[in-house]
C-alpha cells in the first residue's frame, strides 16, 4: 500500500519540483532598466541602430516584468501589459538578428533561439513543420517546457514567406516567392495568438514521436527580415495615389532602393504588407514594427577595428605574430561593403582572405615575426617578416 502511494505521489513532487526550478530561474532574471540594457548592449559590442535599440530593450524589459508579474507576484494577466511581438526591418548585415542574440541570451539570460523560417512549410508538406520552431526553443532551454514557455523566438528572413499572390519582384532576385509562404503565415498566426501548440520533441516528420503541450502566451516573437522589393510596394502605392492632376509622381531607382531603409510611416501602413504578400491579420499580430538603418561608414570601421581586426590580432599573437593593417585597408574595406550592401556581415571575408595563405603558411610553427597589411595600387596585400624562435 505504502509503495502506491509513492507511486501516485511521484508524479505531483515532480510537478512541484519542476514548478519550483521554474520560479527560482525566473527570479534570478534581472529586470534591468531599458536604459541600462542600453548600455550593456553597447560594452558587449553592439554599434549604431540607436533608435531600434530603444525599442527592443523596451520590449525586453516589458517581457521580463510581464512574466515577474504573472508568475512571481501572482497578478491577473488581464491587469498586465499584454505580450509584445515585433517585426525588424531593414537590410541585410545590419544588426537585427545579431540584437536580439545579445539582448536576450547575454544580458538577460533568457531562452532565446534564432530560426530561418524558410526551412519550415504547412504542416503536412515537404519540409519542417512549423511548430517545430517551438521545438527548436525546447532545445534551447535544456527540454525545460516551462522555461522555454517564457522565452524569445526571433524568426529569420520573415520577408521571405511573403505569398505568391506577391506581384513585387525581389530586387536583386528577379523572382516572386513560394506559394506554401501563406500555410506557414496561417500557422504563425495561430502560434502567435497566445495558443496551447502540439509540440514534437524531436525535429523530423514521425508521426509516432513524442510530444508536449506548449503554451505561447508567454513567448514573444520577434520577425527580422530585409524585405527586398518593398520599396517598389511602397513605389505603386504611392503611384497609384498620386493619379490626378497636380500630384506629384513617385519614382523608384532600383539600384538605389536595394538595401535601403524604410521610415517608420512606410511601415506602419499594412496595406503595404497585404500588398507585399501577407496576411494582414498576421502583421497585426506584431505590436510594433521597427525600421533599421543601414549602417554608416563611421559604424561599420567600429565594428571592423573593435571586431574582426582585435580578434584577428590576438589570434596572429597566440602564434607568435604581431598584425598591423594600415588605415588605408580598413577604410578599403568599408568602401567594398557599402558597395556590396553587406552591411557588418560582410567585413571579415576581404580581411580573412588576404590572411589566409601567411595564416596557412606559419600558424602552429612556433614562429615569431610581424604582419603587415597594406593598400597597393588599390589592391590589399599582405606583407610578412618571419624568423624562427
Amino acid at each position: 500500500m505504502d509503495k502506491l502511494l509513492t507511486e501516485i505521489e511521484k508524479p505531483r513532487r515532480e510537478k512541484i519540483s519542476a514548478e519550483e526550478r521554474f520560479l527560482k530561474r525566473l527570479k534570478e532574471v534581472p529586470a534591468i532598466p531599458p536604459s541600462e540594457m542600453n548600455h550593456q548592449l553597447e560594452e558587449l559590442g553592439y554599434k549604431g541602430q540607436d533608435p531600434s535599440r530603444i525599442a527592443a530593450c523596451l520590449m525586453a524589459y516589458r517581457h521580463v516584468r510581464r512574466i515577474q508579474r504573472i508568475h512571481l507576484e501572482g497578478r491577473d494577466r488581464k491587469e498586465v501589459f499584454p505580450k509584445t511581438n515585433y517585426l525588424f526591418m531593414g537590410p541585410t548585415g545590419c544588426g537585427k538578428t545579431y540584437l536580439i542574440e545579445l539582448l536576450f541570451r547575454e544580458v538577460l539570460k533568457l531562452p532565446a533561439v534564432v530560426v530561418d523560417i524558410t526551412s519550415f512549410s504547412e504542416t503536412g508538406y515537404v519540409g519542417q513543420d512549423t511548430n517545430g520552431v517551438l521545438t527548436r526553443l525546447l532545445h534551447m532551454s535544456d527540454n525545460d517546457l516551462r522555461w522555454a514557455s517564457i522565452g524569445i523566438i526571433c524568426l529569420d528572413e520573415f520577408d521571405k514567406l511573403a505569398s505568391g499572390s506577391n506581384n513585387a519582384v525581389f530586387a536583386g532576385a528577379g523572382t516572386t516567392k513560394d506559394v506554401t509562404g501563406m500555410g506557414v503565415q496561417r500557422e504563425l498566426l495561430k502560434m502567435m495568438e497566445c495558443s496551447d501548440i502540439v509540440v514534437p520533441l524531436e525535429l523530423g516528420h514521425s508521426s509516432m514521436g513524442q510530444y508536449v503541450i506548449m503554451s505561447t502566451a508567454d513567448i514573444g516573437f520577434v520577425a527580422c527580415g530585409a524585405f527586398s522589393g518593398f520599396h517598389e510596394v511602397v513605389r505603386q502605392h504611392g503611384a497609384e495615389a498620386a493619379i490626378g492632376f497636380g500630384r506629384e509622381a513617385v519614382t523608384y531607382d532600383r539600384g538605389k532602393d536595394v538595401g535601403r531603409a524604410f521610415t517608420q510611416s512606410q511601415v506602419d501602413t499594412i496595406a503595404h504588407f497585404y500588398s507585399y504578400g501577407f496576411l494582414p491579420e498576421l502583421i497585426a499580430r506584431f505590436t510594433r514594427i521597427v525600421p533599421f538603418d543601414s549602417l554608416s561608414a563611421e559604424t561599420l570601421k567600429d565594428i571592423l577595428q573593435a571586431d574582426v581586426l582585435s580578434r584577428m590580432t590576438v589570434e596572429f599573437a597566440d602564434e607568435g605574430l604581431e598584425l598591423k593593417v594600415d588605415e588605408e585597408v580598413l577604410d578599403s574595406i568599408v568602401d567594398d561593403a557599402l558597395r556590396a550592401r553587406t552591411g557588418a556581415r560582410g567585413l571579415g571575408a576581404h580581411l580573412t582572405s588576404v590572411l589566409e595563405k601567411v595564416a596557412y603558411d606559419n600558424f602552429g610553427k612556433g614562429l615569431d615575426g610581424r604582419v603587415a597589411v597594406k593598400l597597393s595600387n588599390g589592391k590589399i596585400e599582405a606583407e610578412s617578416e618571419i624568423s624562427k624562435q
